[in-house]
């Protein structure tokens, strides 16, 4: 089904649903005008979102090792606590000594490594004590090769020509799930059912949210699973715009690509209006996106941060919490991560001296307080405003009497910055010490190599 047939059809059985029944079967939906807008949990408003990898995060490798960290990460302004699949893991065709997070021997088990199912709630209910949410990491996509399935329902599994259950490339330690058979549906609806009802989690980070699976299976699981708790996020690690209305945050991916085309050189800081302009052409206005320099499979098969950005990290990882929708930390950033972190085996973060510890701090602070940056539909309207130079990119974010610039220099020199367009002059406040007052207007800036400037109105 095209897009364009995908919200017709949605529009018109949401408006009859409005009028039978008072929209009582699309909880999270309303309407204004023409166009349907998702009310997205309100604590998701101005979110940010922190990725946790339990093994790696401590030398315990624990629930609780990582319990102890939380009064750190309340300081720094994390909202949301993203955990890697917690699950055991499958051991046959399993990859190095402790096999891959993402294949899943047992969805309704605790991983033993990481602790108890006990431990695990003690580390939600601190989580919600702190005022911070906590979302899993489903994979509904694929299982291990001795998840009970694979022996008891061989039918919920993709076959290839043989017969033979199949998996994906050369992921050799997964068993590839057929959604096809909707027999699957109801026990995989349970298993993540099981989890918001044992554990009170905030929501799901569902892996490959698309891959080899229906939309008409998350229209379905999701309101179902939406019963169990008001207000649970989802987020796709996907990149279509047909999972909108259904999820709340999806995977911008030619954004990630993008940035690394810049940091290497290979593109201009100019592409990003053109992205911009695409992502408002395909995706609705109540669509979060999920912004990031790193995660956990960049981290570790394509580059540090300094590898994948060099001397502009900073730059882009103030342009990911800034440009719109919402930001993600891998674990370790705030700390300099300048190593990638081993997949199948142990590999304890370095955490030395949490040098960006305050820069995230400064922009989490500036995105809770200033409605301009809040996420989606909640946020104010992306402005790129040209500049007399090739290597400066700046842009700002309004929405009503709220309104925060940015001024990125990409150059292994300093510039002299002049805006193209910038009527009148205005006076900011940096965000950053020693938090000066710069007077804005069309010429007159100077911003030093790989610098950058973000002011509050």
């Amino acid at each position: 089904m095209s897009y364009a047939n995908f919200k017709n059809i949605l529009c018109f059985a949401l408006l009859i649903t409005l009028f039978i029944t008072g929209c009582s079967e699309q909880e999270k939906t309303s309407l204004t005008g023409k166009q349907a807008l998702v009310e997205h949990p309100e604590w998701t408003k101005s979110a940010n979102i922190y990725e946790v990898n339990i093994r790696q995060y401590s030398p315990e490798g624990t629930f609780n090792a990582f319990k102890k960290d939380l009064p750190r990460l309340k300081k720094m302004g994390v909202d949301i606590l993203w955990l890697m699949p917690i699950h055991p893991i499958g051991v046959k065709n399993r990859k190095g000594k402790l096999g891959s997070y993402y294949s899943i021997q047992d969805y309704k088990g605790v991983n033993p490594s990481f602790g108890t199912l006990d431990d695990f709630k003690s580390l939600v209910k601190s989580v919600h004590e702190k005022d911070m949410k906590l979302i899993m990491d489903w994979v509904p996509n694929h299982t291990a090769w001795d998840h009970p399935w694979v022996s008891e329902h061989p039918e919920f599994y993709a076959k290839d020509s043989t017969g033979a259950i199949t998996y994906e490339a050369d992921w050799t330690d997964i068993a590839l799930l057929n959604y096809d058979n909707k027999e699957l549906w109801p026990k995989m609806i349970d298993a993540m059912s099981y989890w918001v009802e044992e554990t009170d989690i905030d929501g799901f980070r569902v892996d490959h949210a698309a891959h080899e699976i229906p939309m008409a299976f998350w229209e379905k699981a999701i309101p179902q699973i939406d019963k169990q708790k008001k207000e649970l996020f989802w987020l796709a690690e996907w990149n279509e715009p047909e999972l909108h209305p259904y999820y709340d945050a999806s995977y911008p991916w030619d954004y990630f690509h993008l940035t690394t085309d810049i940091a290497a050189g290979k593109k201009s800081p100019a592409a990003l209006t053109a992205y911009m302009a695409k992502e408002d052409s395909l995706f609705p206005e109540h669509a979060y996106r999920m912004y990031f320099t790193s995660n956990h499979d960049e981290n570790s098969w394509n580059g540090t941060d300094q590898e994948l950005f060099g001397k502009d990290f900073e730059n882009f990882a103030v342009l990911a919490a800034t440009i719109d929708g919402m930001p993600l930390v891998y674990n370790g950033q705030e700390s300099g991560l300048d190593e990638r972190l081993e997949f199948f085996k142990k590999d304890t973060l370095n955490w030395k001296n949490y040098k960006y510890q305050d820069f995230y701090a400064a922009l989490f602070d500036l995105k809770d307080r200033n409605e301009a940056l809040w996420n989606g539909q909640y946020g104010g309207e992306f402005e790129h405003l040209p500049t007399t130079s090739d290597s400066v990119y700046a842009y700002r974010r309004v929405k009503g009497e709220k309104e925060v610039l940015v001024i990125l220099n990409f150059s292994d020199a300093s510039q002299d910055i002049g805006f193209t367009n910038f009527e009148g002059s205005a006076e900011y406040k940096n965000v950053f010490p020693p938090h000066e007052r710069i007077q804005i207007s069309n010429k007159g800036l100077k911003l030093a190599a790989h610098r950058y400037l973000v002011l509050e109105k």
